[in-house]
Formats: structure tokens, C-alpha cells, sequence
């Protein structure tokens, strides 16, 4: 057994390449084939250390499951199952976990689940947990799942940093959000945070993301870790950073700023992938510099300009589609676009043919919208579409009739050009003292009358923690303020949540109070 564990201890270092001219070497080596011949004699023998230590450097060596050695190893194991320790367990199960199923594997794995269900209340290592954790896998039952949650609860006092990273990720092998667990080991990553080392800081915000675990403080310690010490950090780790932040809908704000400096000053290194990862970053989480906002634009112009002849027609109309987001018209990616043979390309392909419809709409209605040509139209065509049935909706319509007196004194469900939505529209006097009937002043173009568009909106349309707008919704403002209306956003949950006396006060405020409107300029400046 120490022989094998030592060879063991020494392959597992080596690089792929080494380990495969090692792998030959070894089973060739004649004293190899002794060893094994003596370890299948003797296994009936072992001390259960030896026999679970033994399986597992074998099997990790890479000899072969079907053989007689290996299936006679898992015999034993299941016959001396009941005398192992809680550490043999634990090897036992990371073995398991590496081998494909077959009889004696799959008889042992059950085996082992009844055994590690009876002995779950009566471990306190948090090491071994974690590890049984992850073996046990997401297909464990969810009592199981359970019975684990509480043991590591009870021991949860005397976590330590490495064991947090651990639990952490053992969830996600489980695919069990314990929010108890998580939340105490963000708390101990967030004290630690300057020991991680940037592979685990991208392995955290990875397990959050399968785990659909939302911890702001969490994130905002990570991520000022990462701009104090962004000086440390390869351009391409930060990007790597930036990428996993924005699968959570976080916005690092501050590292967002010091990245797009060094963008600016350096714009050479980044490649065609590294360039529409960072479009698709900054478009989403809606964030461009406040003061370089033009210089920020016109780099990132440049860098696509440089790959348009080898760019893909779909990775053209995601980065073209970043850039229009953010309010930015790139002409000569536009022009290469918009040429009809590649728009007939784009969409021949049947695979998401939908989404690539939604980007090209998007496109067409940045370049007409965000033209500096265009100007407000006096009048805009509306369409009136059947009340929808949403409790959100409902609750808003009747707190409106309640406070306005009548139905007729908005519109609901109203479709706009360049296929635009609002909720509800209501139109007032220029000091917005006054709501008018919307029939008097459907067919007016009166630059006295204000109109004002209500949107319910979820909370993931906007970066986490914030209330600052995602790319979809703020390029959908900035359009809707091109076309004269007044936006008012509404969080569904918080409306939701209002008593309806409740919601006729909150909804009077937003149509009377000035200081309610969004800016009749909403633009992605907007960072705070």
C-alpha cells in the first residue's frame, strides 16, 4: 500500500504528457506486475487503511475497471464495508465517484449511501463532510441532502477558509442551495478574501451562479479585492472576472472603470473572443466610463474594424448588437451587417434563428433611434391591445381607475413603433397638474401634452443590488424618451407587495411628482 500511494503521490504531479510516458513505463516495469499480483493474494488481509488507500491509487493509476484486480478490490471493499472509518469512507467514495458504473460499483455506491446515512450525525471533521458531499453527488436523495446540511451546520462555528471554498463547491456538486451554509461561508471567504487565489475567486462566483445564490456583499468584496489589486492581475484574468460577474448580472463598477483605462491605453491585446466578451459585458451591466465615454466607444470600434475580415457573420451581429446597447452606431460593422446576403445567412440557420430576429430588430431600431438625425416625432402611432391578464397589471389598473375616475383616462397594454411595449401610457399637462382622457388627445400633436409610460418590471432587469438598468432595459428607455414619453419604472415585486390603498398613493406620487420621472436623457452615463 505505501508503495502504490507513493507512486501515486508522484504521478498525480507530473503534466499530462509526463504522466502518459510515466503510465507506460510503470505498468511495463515487472515489479509493477508483482505488486499487483500480491495485492490481489493479499487483499482479503489488508487492514481496511490499506485496502480503501490501495483501490483508490490503482484506480488512479489507471488500471483498468474490468480487470480482476480492480473488481476483486471492490468485492472485498463491500464485504469490510461496515468496519470502515469515517476517513476510509471518504477515500472510498472519491474512488467510487471516478469509476464508471457496473455491478460491484453500483452495489458498493449503495452500500456505502445506507453507511454514510447512518454515520452523517456522528462526523465532525467538516473536511470529510465536504468530501462525501461531493461523491454522494446530485443524485443523493434530498433527506440525505439534508442530514448532510445539518451536520455541517452543527459544525459550522469551526469552519475555516479552505473548508468554506470547499462546502462551497461541494454544493454545487450536490446541487443544494443551503442558504444557511452559504451565507456563513461567504462570510469567511469575504474575511479571507485577500488568501484566495484567483482561480477560486472565479470557482466562487461559478457556484453562486448554479447555485442561483444572489450575496452582494459577497461579490462586492470579491470584486474590490480585485480592483485594489488589479495591478496584480493578467488583462485577461480580469477579463475572466468581468465575464463571471456579468452571468450574475453583478456590475463591478469600479473594475469596470479601471478595466476600460486600460483598454483605452492598451488596446492591442485583446483578441477577437477577449473583444466580444467585453462588449457582451459592458452592453449587458449597461456601464461605459463617464469621463472617456467617446474614446471608450471609438477603441472598441477600432479593435472590431480590425477583424472584420475574419469575423463571423453571428459574432458581427452579437458585437454590433453590444455597441447599439450601449447607444453606439459602429458604421462600418453596421454597413457589413446590414448587406442583405448576410442577413439572409443569419437567418437560413434554423438555430436560434428567433434570437438573431431580436438582434437584427434591435440593430435597426438603434441605427433610425440613436441616429443624430432623428428627431421626436409630434405624433407616434399607438396601438391598444386587450387588457393582459397579469395580478400586477390588475391591481395597477385598478388603482388607476380609483384614482383617476375612469378607465378611459389611460391606455393599457399599448404597443408603439419599432415593436416597443408599455404597460400603461397616461398623458398631462405640460405642469403635470392635469390627467387628460387619452380619446382627446389621440389625434392632437400638442407638445403640451406629456406622456408618461409606465413599465412593471422584474428585478433581474436591473444589475444586482441596484436599481441601475440593464443594457435591454436602458436602450428600451433611451427609446422611449426618443419617441416623447416619460418613463416610470416599477419594481413587480415591490408593487406586489403594496396594500391597494397602498398602491393608489405610490402610483399617485409617480404621476404628480415631478422628481418621479426618469430624465427625459436617460443614457448609459448613468453609473451610480
Amino acid at each position: 500500500t505505501n508503495c502504490l500511494t507513493t507512486v501515486w503521490r508522484l504521478f498525480k504531479n507530473l503534466s499530462e504528457d509526463q504522466q502518459r510516458y510515466e503510465k507506460q513505463l510503470i505498468f511495463e516495469h515487472p515489479a509493477f506486475v508483482k505488486l499487483c499480483q500480491q495485492l490481489l493474494r493479499d487483499s482479503r488481509r489488508m487492514t481496511r487503511g490499506d485496502l480503501v488507500f490501495s483501490l483508490h491509487a490503482v484506480v488512479n493509476l489507471g488500471v483498468p475497471q474490468n480487470t480482476l484486480l480492480v473488481q476483486t478490490l471492490l468485492r472485498v471493499c463491500q464485504e469490510k464495508l461496515n468496519q470502515l472509518d469515517n476517513r476510509c469512507i471518504s477515500v472510498l467514495a472519491t474512488t467510487l465517484a471516478g469509476l464508471d458504473k457496473d455491478k460491484n460499483v453500483s452495489a458498493l455506491q449503495a452500500g456505502l449511501q445506507l453507511l454514510v446515512e447512518q454515520r452523517i450525525p456522528g462526523i465532525q471533521d467538516i473536511f470529510i463532510l465536504q468530501n462525501l458531499m461531493k461523491c454522494m453527488g446530485k443524485d443523493a436523495p434530498v433527506f440525505l441532502k439534508k442530514k448532510f446540511e445539518m451536520a455541517v451546520l452543527k459544525e459550522i462555528d469551526h469552519l475555516t477558509f479552505p473548508n468554506a471554498l470547499r462546502v462551497f463547491l461541494a454544493l454545487v456538486a450536490m446541487n443544494y442551495c443551503s442558504i444557511p451554509i452559504l451565507n456563513a461561508c461567504s462570510k469567511k471567504i469575504q474575511e479571507n478574501v485577500h488568501d484566495a487565489p484567483f482561480r477560486q475567486l472565479i470557482l466562487i462566483l461559478e457556484a453562486c451562479y448554479n447555485l442561483h445564490y444572489r450575496n452582494v456583499k459577497l461579490f462586492s468584496a470579491l470584486a474590490d479585492y480585485v480592483s485594489s489589486t488589479a495591478c496584480l492581475w493578467d488583462k485577461k484574468q480580469i477579463i475572466l472576472f468581468l465575464s463571471a460577474c456579468e452571468t450574475l448580472g453583478f456590475q463591478p463598477s469600479e473594475l469596470m472603470g479601471i478595466f476600460a483605462e486600460k483598454v483605452i491605453e492598451d488596446p492591442e491585446f485583446l483578441n477577437l473572443k477577449d473583444l466580444l466578451i467585453v462588449l457582451r459585458v459592458y452592453s449587458r451591466l449597461n456601464y461605459v466610463p463617464k469621463h472617456q465615454k467617446h474614446l471608450f466607444f471609438e477603441t472598441l470600434h477600432s479593435c472590431l474594424n480590425k477583424y472584420l475580415l475574419q469575423i463571423s457573420n453571428t459574432e458581427l451581429l452579437k458585437a454590433v448588437y453590444s455597441l447599439c446597447i450601449l447607444g453606439y452606431l459602429p458604421h462600418c460593422p453596421l454597413d457589413q451587417l446590414l448587406q442583405k446576403d448576410i442577413r439572409d445567412e443569419l437567418l437560413s440557420d434554423d438555430l436560434y434563428k428567433g434570437q438573431k430576429e431580436m438582434m437584427l430588430h434591435c440593430v435597426k431600431a438603434c441605427v433610425e433611434l440613436d441616429s443624430p438625425s432623428f428627431t421626436k416625432p409630434a405624433f407616434v402611432l399607438t396601438e391598444n391591445f386587450s387588457p393582459l391578464a397579469s395580478l400586477n397589471l390588475r391591481k395597477a389598473r385598478e388603482a388607476l381607475i380609483e384614482l383617476l375616475g375612469d378607465e378611459n383616462m389611460f391606455q393599457q397594454n399599448v404597443q408603439l413603433p419599432y415593436k416597443y411595449h408599455i404597460d400603461f401610457e397616461i398623458r398631462m399637462d405640460s405642469d403635470r397638474t392635469k390627467v387628460f382622457p387619452i380619446a382627446a388627445t389621440d389625434d392632437r400633436a400638442d407638445s403640451s401634452v406629456q406622456r408618461l409610460a409606465f413599465l412593471f418590471v422584474p428585478m433581474s432587469a436591473f444589475c444586482l443590488g441596484t436599481t441601475h438598468p440593464q443594457g435591454k432595459l436602458a436602450m428600451k428607455m433611451r427609446h422611449l424618451n426618443k419617441l416623447g414619453y416619460h418613463v416610470i419604472l416599477i419594481l413587480n415585486k415591490k408593487f406586489h407587495e403594496m396594500t391597494n390603498e397602498g398602491a393608489v398613493e405610490f402610483l399617485k406620487g409617480k404621476i404628480y411628482s415631478e422628481n418621479d420621472f426618469t430624465s427625459a436623457e436617460v443614457t448609459v452615463q448613468d453609473n451610480n
